[in-house]
């Protein structure tokens, strides 16, 4: 007779997320199982249309299961809806420091008509030297809440509004990169 492995029984473990109000529920054999595990949530029911995506890494602290957020991303499809012709679009990539940690911030925005190029290089200036300073100021999970919740975009709009006005003023993407203990 062959030998058989001892298959554990599986079952459902709540992770706690604070960042969002989804309930999530893991299908797993322990909650050591989970530790360390990745979890995608589209949020775009939840922010009315706007496709966001967040990830979030599973913690267990003592006896609980933690979901922090590690990326949040805007999907591509949800840019192409927005981007109409006649338009330009001004896109940037850089490191920034927060409270916590460092962090990838990649800012999109759209103009409503063509310009020139010495005023797309103006607004990404703007927009780099904002959010630098913003992201110096808080906390990651603040980060997250606050591009979730629109505020971050927001203040920047208003800020690049001075320039040229834009038709859409996102965050495309926010990572983490390396967090600080």
């Amino acid at each position: 007779m062959a030998k058989t492995k001892k298959i554990a029984k599986k079952s459902f473990f709540d992770v706690k997320a604070p960042i969002t109000s989804v309930k999530i529920a893991l299908y797993a054999a322990s909650p050591e199982e989970l530790d360390g595990k990745l979890i995608t949530i589209d949020l775009t029911r939840s922010l009315r249309g706007k496709s966001f995506e967040l990830k979030l890494k599973v913690k267990k602290e003592q006896d609980t299961l933690i979901a922090e957020p590690v990326a949040l991303e805007l999907m591509g499809s949800y840019i192409r809806k927005m981007i109409h012709g006649g338009t330009d679009y001004v896109e940037d990539s850089f490191n920034a420091e927060s409270k916590d940690g460092l962090m990838l911030v990649k800012p999109f925005l759209i103009t409503r008509k063509k310009v020139s190029r010495s005023v797309r290089h103006k607004i990404r200036d703007i927009t780099k030297k904002h959010l630098e300073s913003h992201i110096k100021t808080r906390t990651m999970k603040e980060l997250f809440n606050e591009i979730i919740t629109n505020k971050i975009q927001k203040e920047l709009s208003l800020k690049v509004k001075k320039i040229y006005p834009p038709s859409l003023c996102e965050i495309r993407m926010l990572r983490v990169i390396e967090a600080k203990k």
